[in-house]
């Protein structure tokens, strides 16, 4: 049996709040790293399941999915760059740490 529309656009609502709940609620930043990744793969999720059964002839669903993966690969680059260097200066990677680097 195939899942339909409301199926996928369950699982991605899943994730999204999934997502969300752990970025609100973790002060790791890795942990916070994967949370945002997360909620780009639901919204991936949303454009490939929209293009394949509102608008099956059409590729454009697939072209902002590749583009969002992208755009994430070179999100998670920088921020894992981020952390790296926040560990090495303070030896935690706490989101409060990063804080008081403000002043």
């Amino acid at each position: 049996m195939e899942p339909g529309l409301y199926h996928l656009l369950f699982i991605s609502t899943a994730l999204f709040f999934i997502g969300v709940f752990g970025f609100l609620t973790r002060r790791n930043l890795i942990t916070m790293l994967m949370s945002i990744e997360l909620i780009l793969n639901s919204v991936c999720l949303n454009f490939v399941a929209f293009n394949k059964y509102v608008w099956p002839g059409e590729l454009d669903g697939v072209f902002f999915t590749v583009f969002i993966i992208a755009i994430a690969a070179a999100e998670a680059a920088v921020a894992i760059a981020i952390i790296i260097n926040l560990y090495r200066s303070h030896r935690s990677i706490d989101v409060e740490v990063a804080g008081e680097l403000k002043g």
